[in-house]
């Protein structure tokens, strides 16, 4: 048995192995490019060396971990099961099961009446339970969950390293056996045909690129497989699904700007994929199938805030455009982002005036009628709805003190009915909290939106408190109200939680994400200063009491608004964070990166695009250390995430100590830098919900910690 290893007393420190690099009569030294091999002898050691300087560094948060973790638990429902869904003769259903980390996927026969299901337990069967393919701890994704039209066959696919490569079974529902074939490395996406044993899955490519759709019979050798459609074009990510019809299955192909799709007569699985309307730079499109035609929601003549169409179709051949029929027309400051057809009617879902919102779609007349909401920082969306002649419509509302409800809405009387509420525990009141609205002028007047939530009871009635201001900005991803369990642990704390809503998200139309991404990248990260800013000027807190938070894209806006105001934040969170992007968008090799280039720019071929990447690039951009002026740094990674490589925060970190941040003894009572990296997961992190918990745990007390809130 070897003794354990001594606890650092220093941060590690990676060798420096200076590599040149020259574009555009530009030429960089990076001393830590090495870090990019997983294979060097050397990087695995050094991250561990993190892991260990990090588990040092916050050994006497322990306690206080431990507190938020028995927290979240208390006031889960760990015991629970969803609202039951109809879908053919079955109503499916997950439960969980205290002590168990995965939800078991389960059904019951339909009594009979459409409208409830066998009221006997023994008549339910269990799908899938995840819980007895993965041992504790360790990793699994499930990418594929997709039973036959015919209710017969389970399709799931699983990945257990979290590199999103996943290993696809088949079911038997009947006898619960297992069909003897296994298709590896499947990507996401994956559609039945109406026979219930042709179906068709997706394949990557060596960068990670969804690229390929391929066809199964269940039961035969998947090496035989046919491939029916491939996108060379490596800016394009594939994937394919089916109707709710039944009766088309749907190929896609996008890249950040530009969309194309294919139908597939689903009752002849073995004919050819029929282009919907042929790809042009710059138009998206998505469609939902009807039999008076395809709904096809697109930007195309101009509609930046995209518009509703219906198109004829001749089987499964799609009209011109010439001959779409406008249904819903461009309206600037509303956008419409997709559509879901029924027998009788379409719901439409997009946002205005800053939030989420839903419409029902008469197909008759074209009237519309919008779903009412209550709160001005809440969040609608859509629920389940599996059945094509459903006259119900299932949504989900829920807001930063509300805990998100099932509700079916009848579509012919407006009566709503709510189906279930998440059950929160151990005396939560939704009446102690509150929430806001407020609007940041950024540095060129813009109004930025910031949602807040905060326990009056907790919080100072004059001067500032401790606040977490999160933000993400990029691919027109919103980051809409939502209610945490895990949260409460920081407003009963007397912590103000605030979401940023930059430009670069979507939350204000089309435009708002424009205005974020190429050349005026730059507006997302002065947005959140400013909304920083906003909330020091308006006395709800003060920079030793503020923390920042974001992952992945809002992993670069953390790691660019530490270099752009370090004085105005006490901590950052950077999760799995995008900060060396000009470094992988100018290697073409790296997983997913000519598909990036659309939503970041080209700078292997644009002079311009690597001036503006260069100037923000949180890796290229380190100042030195001043005194007091750098917050604490928290970084995360997944050694296996095909994402966002561990590299860049690995050398991000190493960065930060060459200038003098966090580079103290464990000891020291200066900031520090610490960087976690999970061993066996990817852009995610851990899967099972008690993994999940004792991560944000983790989190929480870091923030709670630096901001020297109360750990009790």
């Amino acid at each position: 048995m070897t003794d354990p290893a001594p606890t650092p007393t220093l941060p590690p420190r990676p060798a420096q192995r200076p590599t040149e690099r020259t574009f555009h009569d530009d030429t960089v030294v990076d001393p830590y490019a090495w870090l990019l091999d997983p294979d060097d002898p050397e990087t695995l050691p050094h991250l561990v060396a993190e892991n260990a300087w990090t588990d040092a560094v916050t050994a006497g948060q322990e306690p206080l971990r431990q507190a938020i973790f028995d927290e979240i638990k208390r006031r889960t429902q760990e015991t629970d099961l969803s609202v039951p869904v109809r879908d053919g003769a079955w109503w499916y259903l997950t439960r969980t099961e205290e002590g168990k980390s995965y939800p078991i996927h389960c059904r019951r026969p339909d009594d009979g009446t459409t409208t409830g299901w066998v009221e006997d337990p023994a008549a339910e069967q269990v799908v899938l339970d995840p819980n007895e393919l993965a041992a504790e701890g360790e990793y699994l994704g499930l990418g594929v969950l997709d039973v036959s039209p015919d209710g017969n066959w389970l399709a799931y696919a699983i990945d257990r390293e979290g590199d999103e490569k996943h290993a696809l079974r088949f079911r038997d529902l009947r006898t619960g056996a297992e069909s003897d074939e296994t298709v590896p490395d499947v990507s996401y996406g994956f559609a039945w045909a109406a026979d219930s044993a042709t179906c068709w899955y997706t394949l990557q490519d060596d960068a990670h690129r969804p690229d390929r759709v391929l066809r199964h019979q269940v039961g035969t050798e998947p090496s035989a497989d046919p491939e029916v459609f491939r996108d060379d074009d490596e800016r394009f990510h594939v994937s394919v699904g089916a109707s709710r019809s039944g009766d088309v299955v749907v190929i896609s192909a996008g890249s950040a700007i530009t969309s194309e799709s294919w139908l597939i007569d689903a009752h002849r699985p073995d004919g050819e994929a029929v282009v919907v309307a042929v790809r042009e730079e710059g138009v998206e499109y998505s469609i939902a199938h009807h039999p008076a035609g395809l709904y096809i929601t697109s930007n195309h003549g101009g509609a930046d805030d995209f518009a509703l169409w219906r198109a004829p179709l001749d089987g499964i051949t799609t009209a011109p455009r010439s001959d779409w029929e406008v249904v819903l027309p461009h309206q600037p400051g509303t956008r419409i982002a997709g559509a879901e057809t029924f027998a009788g009617h379409a719901i439409v879902h997009g946002r205005t005036d800053g939030l989420t919102a839903i419409w029902l779609l008469d197909i008759a007349t074209g009237q519309t009628t919008a779903f009412e909401t209550d709160d001005i920082v809440g969040t609608i969306s859509p629920g389940a709805n599996p059945t094509f002649t459903s006259t119900t419509y299932r949504f989900s509302y829920q807001s930063l003190t509300r805990p998100p409800a099932v509700i079916d809405q009848d579509l012919a009387t407006g009566a709503r009915t709510v189906r279930k509420q998440l059950a929160v525990l151990d005396g939560f009141d939704a009446g102690e909290y509150s929430s806001a609205r407020e609007w940041a002028t950024a540095a060129d007047g813009t109004q930025v939106p910031i949602s807040l939530v905060w326990k009056p009871a907790a919080v100072p009635a004059d001067g500032p408190a401790p606040c977490l201001l999160y933000g993400y900005g990029a691919y027109e991803i919103s980051m809409d109200p939502w209610f945490s369990i895990a949260r409460l642990s920081l407003l009963d704390r007397g912590v103000v939680f605030a979401i940023a809503h930059v430009r670069g998200g979507g939350e204000l139309g089309r435009n708002w994400y424009e205005d974020g991404k190429f050349a005026f990248k730059r507006n997302s990260f002065s947005d959140f200063v400013a909304c920083a800013q906003h909330l020091v000027d308006t006395g709800r807190t003060a920079p030793s009491m503020l923390a920042a938070r974001g992952g992945s894209a809002g992993g670069l806006l953390m790691g660019a608004i530490t270099n752009l105001a370090p004085s105005l934040f006490r901590a950052v969170v950077a999760e799995v964070p995008f900060v060396d992007p000009l470094t992988t968008m100018l290697d073409p090799s790296l997983p997913l990166t000519v598909i990036e280039w659309d939503e970041w720019g080209d700078p292997l071929h644009t002079t311009e695009a690597y001036g503006w990447m260069k100037a923000y690039a949180p890796y290229e951009n380190v100042a030195p250390a001043a005194d007091g002026e750098y917050p604490a740094v928290l970084a995360t990674a997944g050694l296996n995430d095909p994402r966002v490589g561990f590299h860049e925060p690995a050398k991000w970190v190493a960065r930060l100590r060459d200038q003098g941040h966090g580079a103290g003894t464990v000891d020291s009572d200066g900031r520090p830098v610490v960087f976690k990296v999970e061993l066996g997961a990817g852009h995610g992190g851990p899967t099972g919900r008690y993994d999940a918990w004792k991560e944000e745990a983790f989190t929480l007390a870091f923030i709670l910690t630096e901001l020297e809130t109360p750990t009790t």
